[in-house]
């Protein structure tokens, strides 16, 4: 028992030094987790409420397999519902013409099809993005109620960090945002996750800029369907208030 005793001291003692040199630094991570995630929170809110009194131009190309099969443009602005509401500006597609026999339309109903299968995914992969972008102040403080989020610092550099967040929408996905610790801003965003099931899995890259004394927003973005070879890349410009 002496012993057992003896063993349980010692380790004790081990352990106190341990303890007194690794709990500052783990308080002083944690502290600066806490700051970051309190940063993010104002600043998401701050831009959303912001960009409801902007207008802009997106453009949206899509392709399959490297090749550009589509073009949009769209003209957007905020909803009520904080979700962004969507204006055609392209022509409206004209009737196509009959090529004639059996076999040739059975071909355009072919390839009508195909067309109609990667453009709903590439629809379905823009609302799964929709999910995501912009943050959401309280997905974000959910996140860090569950542990959720963790940081690292940017290599080389001083006044950058990095915010995974696990979890955030679906089990299993990440996003890591970059973001800028003395101007508070959010620069990036790099997000793995999926439609269905993880074997169905979308990436997605976002990239911020600033208007001139205004909010911050999405400059531009490429969400990619590694199982269909899809990618959906959007850019945003022509600001207007409204």
């Amino acid at each position: 028992m002496s012993v057992r005793k003896s063993i349980s001291r010692a380790l004790t003692a081990g352990l106190v030094p341990l303890l007194i040199l690794f709990l500052p630094v783990l308080w002083a991570q944690n502290a600066d987790l806490q700051q970051r995630v309190a940063d993010l929170k104002e600043s998401s809110a701050k831009n959303k409420e912001e960009l409801a009194k902007y207008t802009w131009v997106e453009q949206v190309s899509i392709s399959l397999k490297g090749q550009e099969r589509k073009q949009q443009h769209f003209q957007v602005r905020m909803g009520p519902d904080g979700k962004p509401q969507k204006t055609s500006l392209d022509p409206a597609p004209s009737a196509q013409q009959d090529s004639g026999g059996r076999h040739g339309r059975l071909r355009e109903r072919v390839v009508e099809k195909k067309k109609e299968e990667y453009e709903d995914y590439a629809e379905r992969m823009k609302s799964l993005a929709e999910r995501y972008i912009p943050p959401d102040k309280d997905a974000i403080q959910e996140a860090y109620s569950k542990g959720n989020i963790s940081i690292t610092p940017s290599a080389g550099a001083p006044d950058q960090v990095k915010l995974v967040i696990r979890n955030y929408v679906k089990a299993g996905d990440s996003m890591t945002l970059l973001v800028d610790k003395s101007k508070k801003t959010l620069l990036s965003i790099q997000i793995a996750t999926y439609l269905d099931d993880p074997t169905d899995a979308v990436n997605l890259t976002v990239q911020f800029a600033g208007l001139p004394d205004g909010p911050r927003h999405v400059s531009a973005a490429t969400i990619e369907g590694t199982s269909k070879q899809l990618k959906v890349a959007t850019q945003n410009s022509n600001y207007q208030k409204l």
